[in-house]
């Protein structure tokens, strides 16, 4: 029998003594329940962003960032990445296990059955200014969702959380579509459901209704491999957010919402659109070793925007897997005339042949790739953040399915360390 591992804490001054089970789970570090601390000792803990703190039990998404391993629900994404879709891995993260072939056409059918939105909802677009950000456009429309969807906001109803889930997923494409076509003055098109889920988001965005719009495959595949990628990366800020916010008893579309303002962050899911900006600022393939060098001076601000990752100290696993769909995607949809790809590709080996960057694993990660691929689709900057949303929502739903079934979920509630004036009285005058 398996002896469980205790941590003791003293606190010598108060003389008292408190006992830490430690809890083990599948993969990654154990973790240290101090839900009694306060209780007991009466401290609180102090952990700003959350860097040694397990916020919640999940089954959904493993990361092992020294090692470069990226797991969905047990499966690798380089595993995934080669053999499914993303609508498969989105099955995979709300239920737990890969469909079967029944299951995943009638779930591939059950989302064709949820793209259209409710057509007072195209209205809701003309209160923005047409120059508007696609995300902040993407926030309130997602937002007023529960105004449309009374069926499926009981979070207490299991059916309900599931065709929530399922409309998320399905209208997140016709959302975003619709704010790419307000922002360049075009009528909303319409989903076509005999087409794939990329594909339909690529005609969405850029067909009209006066000609014929083909979607190349190498564009289709490309994007579905993005949102595969992309789907879920565990408990970061957005999807801490959904969290937090479910866990409140917010409707799904609100804790949607919520995600996707957490995700307009540029700390967050502005990544790609920070590396082509700093593209744009070495601007030329001479300028490479320049701005290399200044990479590396600890004295200078210029840092290598897509490089590196706040959990990954190895090369991204991601960005092994969209690597070679970049070089494709640009061999066949790039302009070969856009000094901005050679560029890329030039920043691209000389990073990877420099030992000070081999020293430091500051690989190119998938944000550095994902943003050649977007702008070799013509997909415009300010929709590159809207693009991650589309893909993270399979992962926010999962994860708010997972928090909600949760029996021990109560309202999320962290403490402070007060740092203000103590006690004080008000100055009263005579």
């Amino acid at each position: 029998m398996e002896q469980k591992r205790v941590l003791t804490l003293t606190d010598p001054v108060a003389n008292k003594t408190l006992a830490l089970p430690v809890m083990t789970g599948t993969e990654g570090p154990a973790v240290v329940p101090i839900g009694n601390l306060y209780r007991e000792l009466g401290y609180f803990t102090f952990d700003p962003g959350f860097l040694s703190t397990a916020s919640c039990r999940s089954a959904v998404t493993f990361i092992d960032g020294e090692q470069g391993v990226l797991l969905y629900r047990g499966y690798p994404i380089e595993q995934l990445a080669q053999h499914s879709t993303f609508l498969e891995v989105a099955y995979l993260l709300m239920y737990g296990e890969l469909p079967s072939a029944r299951q995943r056409d009638d779930f591939t059918h059950t989302i064709d059955c949820h793209t259209m939105i409710n057509e007072s909802l195209k209205r809701f677009y003309d209160g923005f200014y047409h120059d508007a950000h696609p995300m902040a456009i993407m926030v309130g429309v997602v937002g007023s969702l529960s105004a449309f969807y009374h069926d499926s906001t009981d979070i207490h109803d299991p059916h309900h959380r599931e065709v929530a889930a399922h409309r998320m997923i399905a209208k997140m494409p016709t959302i975003a579509a619709a704010c790419y076509k307000h922002s360049v003055g075009e009528p909303v098109v319409y989903p076509k459901n005999d087409l794939g889920y990329a594909a339909n988001l690529l005609h969405m965005m850029f067909s009209v209704p006066s000609e014929e719009y083909v979607v190349d495959p190498v564009a289709e595949r490309a994007l579905d491999l993005i949102f595969m990628l992309h789907a879920d990366h565990e408990q970061n800020a957005s999807t801490s957010t959904v969290r937090l916010a479910g866990s409140s008893g917010a409707n799904p579309f609100a804790c949607i919402a919520s995600g996707i303002a957490a995700l307009w962050g540029p700390a967050h899911g502005g990544a790609n659109e920070a590396a082509l900006k700093m593209l744009e600022e070495i601007g030329d393939v001479k300028n490479v070793p320049k701005y290399i060098a200044r990479a590396k001076d600890k004295d200078d601000p210029f840092r290598l925007m897509g490089f590196g990752h706040r959990v990954y100290k190895n090369y991204d696993p991601r960005a092994k897997v969209i690597r070679a769909a970049c070089h494709e995607v640009l061999a066949k949809l790039g302009d070969p005339d856009d000094p901005l790809f050679e560029l890329a590709m030039a920043l691209e080996e000389a990073a990877l042949k420099d030992e000070y960057f081999i020293e430091r694993k500051l690989y190119p990660n998938v944000d550095f790739y994902s943003g050649l691929i977007y702008k070799a689709l013509g997909i415009p900057t300010n929709m590159f953040t809207v693009m991650f949303a589309i893909a993270r929502t399979a992962g926010w739903v999962a994860q708010w399915m997972e928090m909600i079934a949760e029996p021990q979920q109560r309202i999320g509630r962290p403490r402070q360390l007060y740092v203000g004036p103590p006690r004080r009285d008000y100055p009263v005058t005579d």
